[in-house]
């Protein structure tokens, strides 16, 4: 399953090997179907252009790209090979596989900004594909250059769902920074999102046999995806442990065999079934690998990747170089506010026997008592708060989880494996599954989203405070655990106000934060568009690690993101 992997080589060497996919009989057949239209057209300029797009694409279909129109028009064959064979096809970084023909061209007059920015959009208009801009060169040095601008300028002259990730670290272009920052005031969509490099490289290069020159090159590719161009077989966004169905199994053992468990025997319990999970999953991507060829064999991977057509072995069994499997840790959120209440309401006050505990859990908080037990439990110092039993605890449960995957290495080839924090979508079904936990949930409601503190988790939800929460249990192995936040739009776009954000921004990676996903928006938009979406159909909002019409969400999704903001955003 590559989905959304960096399918293509080296920058300069994509295009040669591309023109060896099976896809030109494709190219030729729409080739010559764009030639009949222009010989029925009436209307001149519209025949030419047809005209132009028929010779265009017969070239592509068998000669590498020479201009920045043929390179983009060659990026939408790949796209859509990909998305048509597995769904997989990333565009990766976007900026630094045009620019060679930018520069060519514009030295040579024959390309000027404003042609390079429609054909870009054009571009853009396929689909909502993961994009990288800016980041770090195989050496270090900036990778950004003019076309990341152009990149971002298309994206905001579009306004659709898009998925840019900006690089942001030390020697990087701080300016294409506030760009970003101001579109993200100026359209209120979500985009683009901000990647931290300098944490991503050195969690990376812990991995054994990963360079940093390597490191230096993955890419943004997905939700909380990155992969290593052409070079990196690796499965994200999919594989997920629930911290929280892991905790209900310990805590009732706990009770079970203790009578009345400490927090540190709890955890004890936890850590060998959270084992066992890891386990399980190191199983699977052992099967994977091995069948993988069998289910769907990666064929434009293949083509786009380094040492796949010279070994003669599929990008999912042996014929790239890096195989890092990654695991997410899901309801982090929920799991350090679960053993905070248990901490604080039942061995510290005595508030409650866990028997009682165990007897609201299993009746899901049922009548006036439960209930107010249920606040009772809640309303104690969450994760997120700053200093509180929760945050410890959560640090705790991060680097159990840590330590425990990258402990292991699946059973039969031996692949390491890649701890992040993150939920995607899955805070609805993983919820749905889930009982009633002791920090006041009800069974079957949402579980926390990603490495993010739950709502409400202090009265001022001051964004530095969610910030340091969320660079404090990153797991550091390259994988990310991002933040997702909500601003107001209230929150000056003036140059005072756009210095603050960037200024938020940074400090999270340089705590160690690793990704951001933000959205600046109007709390009443939401709410108005929520009560009837049909009547807001163009606004767009970052779910997770994806931007979407809200209008097209279900009723379930589209509260789970009116829950995150209304009444929820961070000042």
């Amino acid at each position: 399953m590559a989905k959304d992997v960096m399918n293509i080589t080296d920058h300069q060497g994509m295009f040669c090997n591309g023109k060896a996919a099976a896809f030109t009989r494709g190219i030729d057949t729409y080739s010559g179907i764009a030639a009949q239209l222009a010989a029925g057209v009436p209307d001149p300029e519209i025949a030419a252009h047809l005209r132009h797009l028929c010779a265009l694409n017969r070239k592509i279909a068998h000669a590498e790209p020479e201009t920045f129109e043929e390179a983009c028009q060659f990026l939408l064959w790949y796209q859509m090979a990909c998305r048509s064979y597995n769904g997989s096809g990333s565009l990766g970084r976007l900026d630094a596989l045009l620019y060679p023909y930018y520069a060519r061209e514009t030295a040579a007059g024959t390309l000027d900004d404003e042609r390079a920015v429609f054909l870009i959009a054009c571009l853009l208009l396929r689909d909502t594909a993961y994009m990288h801009l800016g980041g770090y060169n195989r050496d270090g040095s900036d990778a950004t250059n003019p076309v990341s601008y152009l990149v971002l300028e298309a994206v905001h002259r579009l306004k659709l769902p898009s998925n840019v990730g900006v690089c942001v670290g030390k020697g990087l272009d701080r300016n294409l920074l506030r760009k970003s920052v101001e579109y993200q005031f100026a359209d209120k969509n979500g985009n683009p999102r901000f990647v931290g490099m300098e944490t991503l490289v050195r969690g990376l290069v812990r991995n054994e046999g990963v360079s940093i020159e390597d490191a230096r090159m993955r890419t943004n590719s997905g939700c909380h995806w990155l992969a290593i161009p052409g070079r990196e077989y690796s499965m994200m966004d999919c594989v997920k442990i629930n911290f929280s169905v892991v905790l209900d199994i310990a805590l009732r053992e706990a009770v079970e065999k203790y009578g009345e468990p400490s927090i540190d025997q709890i955890l004890d319990l936890y850590t060998e079934h959270l084992r066992i999970a890891i386990q399980t999953l190191a199983k699977g991507f052992d099967f994977h690998y091995d069948n993988q060829i069998r289910n769907v064999p990666e064929l434009p991977l293949d083509l786009m990747c380094h040492g796949t057509i010279e070994k003669g072995l599929d990008a999912s069994g042996g014929g790239v170089e890096h195989y890092l499997w990654c695991i997410d840790g899901s309801a982090l959120a929920v799991a350090a506010d679960s053993l905070a209440a248990i901490r604080q309401r039942v061995l510290r006050e005595h508030r409650f026997t866990y028997a009682q505990l165990l007897h609201y859990l299993d009746t899901n908080w049922e009548g006036p008592e439960g209930e107010r037990a249920r606040l009772f439990l809640q309303n104690v110092d969450r994760y997120g708060k700053g200093g509180s039993d929760a945050d410890d605890l959560a640090v705790r449960l991060s680097q159990i989880f840590t330590r425990e995957v990258k402990a292991q290495r699946t059973p039969v080839h031996g692949f390491q494996m890649v701890p992040g924090l993150f939920s995607w979508a899955n805070t609805l079904t993983m919820g749905a599954t889930l009982g009633a936990t002791p920090n006041g949930r009800r069974a079957g409601e949402p579980i926390s989203h990603g490495a993010n503190p739950n709502p409400g988790f202090r009265k001022d939800g001051a964004a530095t405070a969610m910030s340091a929460a969320i660079a404090s249990v990153q797991p550091g192995y390259g994988n990310t655990a991002p933040m997702q936040i909500e601003l107001e739009p209230s929150v000056t776009t003036e140059e005072e106000g756009i210095e603050l954000v960037m200024a938020l921004i940074e400090d999270h990676f340089a705590q160690g934060g690793t990704l951001i996903n933000l959205n600046v928006i109007d709390a009443e938009r939401v709410r108005a568009a929520h009560e009837d979406p049909s009547l807001y159909p163009d606004l767009v909002v970052r779910v997770t690690g994806f931007s979407a019409y809200f209008a097209s969400l279900s009723p379930k999704f589209r509260q789970l993101v009116v829950d995150r903001i209304l009444d929820k955003q961070v000042s």
